[in-house]
């Protein structure tokens, strides 16, 4: 190995090509800072390559797949369908191969310098490149720190062909004959749905009473998955798993007592991450983490070193892209000098489950305990026109107000069409909406965002496609 001899100067490098770091670098490049992005594999992260695209992806075949009965009722002939998972392996590859070559455009035509390598800090201004035959020393004005997180391995179990974590489910060939999925996150739920529409046996092992979501969703979630044959089992954990040539048995715990085996042909294992921050030197730099290693930063993305930023998986908070996105872009701003922040508690959280689930704000058992008067409205997507042209009337919607003031605390969804229309609800609650700011507007007619509406209406009695509540009659003595 080379080493250079001189300490190189830089105005910001970025750590992780994932998009906290790609966004954080164009938007840097945009300000006119001079940027150094390193990346020790591929542009796009684990994002593009090994989650949301390729996931999306799963998912979005499934779903059409699933469909394929609807248009027969529509008049549209399909016969002999079949999934071949080698084809869809081509497709979102294909996909993901062209939203990589377009990051890596991005990045020349920003001259964004992108080294290839890993990074580790020697102190809270310099850096140094390992390339593998070379190794380069940079010092630096500002860093951020978008190394992303990986998925937590079960006890007494390894990767292997049959046990999979949301990292290397993409190595299956084929469509798992049954699957126990272990977690209770997002991606948890798309894989079940996914999967069992392409017909695999499905078990989703859940440890606590629930999936997180407002009440109401999670009545209506519990009712499609019980449709659609996936068995759940709520309040159980992991205890142990043993792997044969052709299945793998897992012992669960229920209620920290009573156990319960369940064979399948493959483990999915969706319960937790860890930061990756092995080997990057942030002991040098007496950087403040958590318990669990993920950095923590301020609204600035800020780290407790001023001139180092981190942004995504890698640090506090919600595992999600769009976190990842929001923190890269406010660090360049802020290090350009603009009074950039930002805030995650109106971040939309969705979940591409056929039908999807989407929402921003407090449900309202937490509107509850935060202590607000609460009303709330609902409306089924049964009844909704459009859905019922789509053939897809399972879901609600769902408002959760303060009824003292009429503003909307929380706007929850699970339907055709959730995903595109939660930020709408994003926006509302970014304008402390009322009542009638969303009941005012003219609704597009036939359409899925009526449902809209009609959960407003129904705050106040005033939904039209709603039978009017059952008066109890008075018992006479």
């Amino acid at each position: 190995m080379v080493v250079g001899d001189f300490a190189t100067k830089r105005q910001l490098v970025i750590i992780g090509g994932g998009p906290g770091g790609y966004h954080a670098a164009i938007r840097a490049a945009q300000l006119g800072i001079e940027v150094t992005l390193i990346e020790k594999e591929k542009l796009g992260g684990v994002c593009l390559h090994k989650g949301c695209i390729p996931s999306k992806s799963l998912t979005q075949s499934a779903a059409n797949f699933a469909s394929l009965s609807h248009f027969k009722n529509m008049g549209i002939s399909v016969s002999g369908a079949s999934f071949e998972y080698d084809t869809f392996t081509n497709y979102y590859s294909s996909v993901v191969d062209g939203l990589q070559k377009g990051v890596e455009a991005l990045i020349k035509a920003n001259k964004i310098e992108h080294l290839k390598g890993t990074a580790s800090f020697m102190s809270s201004e310099r850096i140094g490149i390992d390339s593998g035959h070379h190794f380069e020393m940079y010092e630096f004005e500002h860093a951020l720190i978008a190394t992303g997180s990986s998925p937590l391995l079960p006890k007494q179990a390894t990767l292997s062909k049959r046990v999979m974590t949301p990292h290397t489910l993409w190595e299956l060939n084929e469509v798992p004959k049954s699957l126990l999925i272990y977690g209770e996150d997002y991606f948890a739920l798309e894989a079940a749905m996914a999967f069992r529409q392409l017909g695999s046996e499905v078990n989703i092992v859940v440890p606590a009473e629930g999936f997180g979501l407002d009440a109401s969703i999670e009545k209506e979630l519990q009712r499609v998955l019980k449709k659609n044959k996936i068995r759940v089992f709520k309040n159980h954990t992991w205890d142990s798993a043993e792997e044969t040539d052709d299945t793998i048995t897992v012992t669960l715990n229920k209620d920290g007592s009573e156990k319960v085996s369940v064979e399948v042909s493959h483990v999915l294992y969706a319960a937790g991450y860890l930061p990756n921050v092995d080997g990057l030197g942030l002991d040098v730099i007496s950087l403040e983490r958590d318990e669990s290693g993920f950095i923590i930063v301020n609204e600035h993305s800020q780290s407790s070193v001023s001139n180092i930023y981190a942004a995504g998986d890698c640090t506090i908070g919600m595992k999600l892209a769009s976190k990842a996105i929001k923190q890269g872009k406010t660090a360049a701003e802020h290090m350009a000098g603009m009074q950039s922040a930002f805030n995650l508690s109106l971040v939309p959280y969705v979940i591409h489950t056929n039908p999807p689930i989407a929402s921003v704000g407090l449900t309202e058992e937490q509107a509850l305990a935060e202590g607000y008067e609460v009303k709330t409205g609902q409306f089924s997507m049964s009844g909704n026109g459009f859905a019922s042209i789509l053939g897809q009337k399972e879901g609600l919607s769902k408002m959760v107000m303060n009824s003292k003031s009429d503003v909307v605390l929380g706007i929850h969804m699970m339907g055709a069409g959730a995903v595109e229309m939660i930020q709408a609800g994003t926006f509302a609650l970014e304008m402390v909406a009322r009542e009638e700011d969303l009941s005012y507007p003219v609704y597009a007619h036939p359409a899925l965002n009526e449902a809209w509406l009609e959960a407003i209406e129904s705050t106040s009695g005033k939904a039209i496609h709603v039978p009017p509540a059952r008066k109890k009659e008075k018992s006479s003595v």
